[in-house]
């Protein structure tokens, strides 16, 4: 199987190098020949590719421990399920993993576009494609995932297989990271197709809003599936790393919500240039900085210029995708300036207080935290190439700048979509506004009274409720309306309205998954912890909870030997929960890990964590935290989902309109025929 996983990534690379040249002579020279070649090609090389990962995976499910990356990542005893995930486990198998999802995305943008976007569809795949090769030449020359076990002995080189594996990272087996790093890898990959639309624009001049509608939707899809990925890495570092927390903000967290912010830019911003043909450049900047920032997000993990309890382990490939990085710039930026005449402004900003002003005030506070969260990142290389003295910046500076920017962020997803377009009257503003500033004001005056006095928990509560009556007064008066003229009831008239705009109101569930997740953040102004050494008999008391330990248990199974601590917990002098946090030792990596337990409620969670043993007392050493409202942060994650494949569906105007286009297109066919 290593020879037929050497010969799917050989050919890949040739069905890309081929599609790249291909593509960009069918573009240059109108050959719909070439064209349609480059496009075969591009599924050629999703077929290649996906027999290498099949040769991959099959080995890493048969135990084919000749292989060596199977050796280093898997072994005989490790769940099915965690054989799957092994696959993107290590350098090797990930980078191959992420030319694969490349070589999908193309194929689906191929399809998708077989009849349409004709003029632009050679360079998108030509562009698809030189990604595409990179990574082809990057997975065949330099991170080769079927590399064979050798054994060096007196007489030359012989072929070894090992007894066993080392097994997957202990980290990394726990079942959300199953999905976290596919999920954020279709983000960070997705980004190459709406930058390849914009890129194949620029070059054939067609700049109007052809490119912009279909460049929304394919950003909207990655844009989603790396909001996933990014939540359930705050779900696997809440529930695995055992320090109390889900965002600390570490260097690889960092740069997977790089690209995550600036695409949100960028569908917001993209609304100016649909209604109003404004900000023609900064939406071609913002594409063109998503993509450089997954790209940038995928090197960060694998350079090594960063410590990261995420990262890969440190190799000689970071060069590689700094030349690419460069690449990147200087083709898309050379082509921008090159075609700056055709992206002028259609209107100019009429008033200050206008959607458009929302959407544009929306981007600077956007692209500021960008700015700030990427220089934090690599403040410590920077300092260290300057003064040679590596300074790092921790969660102190992040929070400072993300802090006040997040609540501005807050108000404007309240306030944005309310504002007329062109210019808002001061009738509107109090007409749209009276009412949720009132209830803000009532409910920050109730969280006074109930003790609150931290100012940006306060904030950030005042501010969600604001904006979550924003929000559901939108519904309210839409499905008011159609109550009145449709005669439907209340549920038929929020179905119908939402139905009938889904782009809109599913922007606007959007945004209440947003107050959700800023709800949930305000918690952490309220964590408590304590820490105690615990054995059979022993009593901990943290805030209102009190925790007796019945016991400590220790056994292990054919992965992992463990020991467990039996709580038992009250709540106010009642039973609430039996808790049994454990410490692992895995067999095969020969690496510890905690299993954290964690009883959930909407209002707070009760976190536990067995740290180890004191060697001096024998007894458990057991750290406790009371963290208020995680809940509503995972609970928002899936309210943005469900937004966000909302907003995706077509609506009935949209399908409305097809379906005239399409029989305005069958009349004119039938007249020509006549």
């Amino acid at each position: 199987m290593n020879q037929v996983g050497s010969v799917g990534l050989i050919a890949a690379l040739a069905f890309a190098a081929f599609a790249l040249v291909a593509g960009a002579v069918g573009g240059k020279l109108r050959s719909l020949l070439a064209a349609r070649s480059a496009e075969r090609a591009t599924l050629a090389f999703f077929a290649m590719i996906t027999l290498a990962v099949v040769a991959l995976e099959y080995m890493i499910l048969t135990d084919d421990f000749h292989n060596a990356y199977v050796a280093q990542h898997s072994n005989r005893d490790l769940l099915t399920y965690y054989k799957v995930a092994a696959l993107w486990a290590g350098q090797e198998g990930s980078l191959l993993f992420w030319a694969w999802l490349l070589s999908i995305y193309s194929a689906l943008a191929v399809w998708q576009n077989r009849r349409k976007n004709r003029q632009l569809m050679p360079y998108v795949v030509s562009v698809l494609m030189g990604t595409g090769t990179f990574f082809s030449l990057l997975v065949f020359f330099v991170a080769n995932p079927f590399q064979e076990l050798s054994l060096v002995t007196s007489t030359g080189t012989q072929p070894f297989t090992a007894p066993d594996g080392n097994g997957l990272n202990p980290l990394l087996q726990y079942h959300p990271m199953v999905i976290h790093p596919p999920m954020l890898y279709l983000g960070y990959v997705g980004m190459v197709v709406p930058f390849a639309f914009a890129m194949a624009a620029l070059i054939t001049r067609q700049l109007g809003d052809n490119w912009i509608r279909t460049t929304r939707r394919w950003t909207m899809v990655p844009w989603m599936l790396l909001g996933c990925g990014i939540l359930l890495g705050g779900n696997w570092a809440y529930a695995v790393l055992g320090w109390g927390g889900y965002w600390g903000w570490d260097p690889v967290e960092n740069a997977s919500v790089l690209p995550w912010l600036s695409g949100t830019a960028f569908l917001h911003s993209v609304m100016i240039q649909e209604k109003r043909g404004m900000l023609k450049v900064w939406n071609v900047v913002l594409v063109i900085l998503t993509f450089f920032l997954s790209i940038f997000g995928t090197f960060l993990t694998r350079s090594g210029i960063v410590s990261s309890v995420h990262a890969f382990a440190q190799s000689n490939i970071g060069p590689f995708f700094a030349v690419f990085l460069a690449i990147i710039l200087f083709f898309s930026l050379t082509l921008l300036f090159l075609r700056l005449d055709h992206l002028k402004s259609e209107n100019k900003l009429d008033s200050i207080v206008s959607r458009e002003s929302g959407f544009l005030f929306n981007n600077w506070i956007l692209l500021a935290l960008v700015f700030a969260v990427f220089w934090g990142t690599l403040f410590p290389v920077i300092s260290k190439a300057v003064q040679n003295v590596t300074v790092t910046v921790g969660a102190p500076f992040f929070n400072k700048v993300a802090i006040p920017m997040g609540l501005l962020l807050l108000l404007l997803t309240g306030a944005g979509p309310l504002l007329a377009w062109r210019k808002t009257s001061f009738q509107s503003l109090k007409r749209n506004f009276t009412l949720p500033l009132i209830v803000a004001l009532v409910a920050g005056g109730v969280l006074l009274a109930a003790g609150v006095r931290d100012f940006y928990a306060w904030m950030t509560l005042f501010l969600s409720v604001f904006v979550g009556v924003c929000i559901l007064g939108e519904f309210w008066k839409g499905a008011r309306t159609r109550m009145k003229t449709a005669h439907e009831n209340f549920a038929l008239a929020i179905y119908n309205l939402t139905m009938r705009n889904t782009r809109r109101y599913g922007g606007y569930v959007v945004h209440l998954g947003i107050v959700l997740l800023f709800i949930g953040f305000a918690g952490q102004a309220f964590k408590v912890e304590t820490k105690g050494l615990m054995q059979q008999g022993d009593l901990l008391r943290v805030k209102n909870y009190l925790l007796r330990c019945d016991g400590l248990t220790t056994g292990d199974n054919p992965n992992y030997e463990y020991t467990r601590a039996l709580l038992t917990v009250t709540k106010d002098g009642r039973a609430f929960a039996s808790m049994h946090p454990e410490k692992r030792f895995y067999k095969a990596s020969q690496q510890p890990t905690s299993y954290v337990a964690i009883h959930p409620t909407l209002a707070e969670d009760l976190y536990v964590v067995l740290a180890g043993m004191d060697p001096d007392t024998g007894k458990a050493i057991i750290q406790v935290f009371v963290n208020p409202l995680v809940m509503w942060v995972w609970i928002g994650g899936v309210v943005v989902l469900l937004g966000t494949l909302l907003a995706l569906v077509p609506s009935r105007v949209e399908r409305e309109m097809a379906e005239l286009r399409s029989a305005h297109e069958l009349t004119a066919q039938a007249s020509d025929a006549f």
